[in-house]
């Protein structure tokens, strides 16, 4: 299999590329990747790249080394802490990367190894799928430090385990291991560290070799529903114009007829009548 690396465009966050599977590291090893606010900054530049390139269908999001993330650099935290008007503007930066991420139109992934913390959970949370090793670990710890997160990585954590243990995370700020994050729904699935990045990298090529025209649509839709008040059949009826000027359901069944593997083509750059 071939890789090929992309240019770092942004710093501390870089991306490689394995056929159409990209994936976005969080590079700042030595700060167990802690999350400084220009690399909030360019989450959204560089996730609007991604989203334009067709021949990326799956992004999987990752930390450098042994950790996912520490969260927000702690360095940042205090001078916004002594610039009102500076907190603002950053705290801006954070959910812009969060959100961002969230409304990412492929499908994407959380590979976390290591401690996912604060402003690392909240990259975690704003990805579709997460998946983590047996050594991870979480924490989200806004009442150790006296801040207040934004409503949006809130709302996410509430929609994924309810507001009970939302409420008991957030209140004592306390770890938890990869097995108690699968109990309450944090994560997926828990794999052995052992073969870990394999098992991601053959998940992500999994999705990879599927509709994207699909995915995308079924993402679209699942998100439109969670998030309530949108005209679902406005989105819906998008979608199956996508799929009427698409050549996706015919390769498809012919594929699934003859017994191989089908070789889908849509990108969302099919215009419409």
């Amino acid at each position: 299999m071939s890789v090929e690396q992309q240019p770092d465009l942004t710093g501390s966050l870089r991306v490689e590329r394995s056929g159409a599977v990209a994936t976005l590291y969080i590079d700042n090893p030595r700060r167990r990747n802690a999350v400084s606010k220009d690399m909030w900054g360019q989450f959204a530049t560089l996730l609007y790249t991604l989203a334009e390139d067709d021949s990326v269908r799956v992004l999987v999001v990752r930390g450098a080394g042994e950790n996912f993330s520490a969260g927000a650099d702690i360095s940042d935290l205090r001078a916004i802490l002594h610039d009102a008007e500076s907190g603002r503007h950053d705290g801006g930066h954070v959910s812009a990367g969060e959100n961002a991420l969230a409304a990412f139109p492929k499908p994407t992934i959380a590979a976390i190894d290591g401690y996912c913390v604060g402003g690392g959970w909240q990259i975690a949370g704003a990805c579709d799928i997460r998946i983590a090793s047996e050594r991870a670990h979480f924490g989200i710890t806004p009442s150790k430090i006296g801040i207040v997160y934004p409503t949006s990585g809130i709302e996410r954590l509430v929609h994924l385990v309810g507001p009970g243990v939302a409420k008991q995370l957030l209140f004592s700020a306390d770890f938890i291991d990869a097995d108690e994050a699968k109990n309450v729904g944090l994560v997926r699935s828990v794999l052995p560290v052992q073969g870990f990045w394999e098992e991601i990298e053959k998940y992500a090529q999994h999705l990879a070799g599927r509709s994207a025209l699909s995915i995308q649509a079924m993402k679209a839709i699942v998100d439109a529903i969670a998030v309530g008040g949108i005209d679902l059949e406005e989105v819906n009826a998008y979608w199956q114009q996508q799929m009427d000027v698409s050549d996706d359901p015919t390769t498809g069944i012919t594929a699934f007829l003859e017994k191989r593997a089908p070789e889908f083509t849509w990108n969302r750059t099919v215009a419409l009548d």
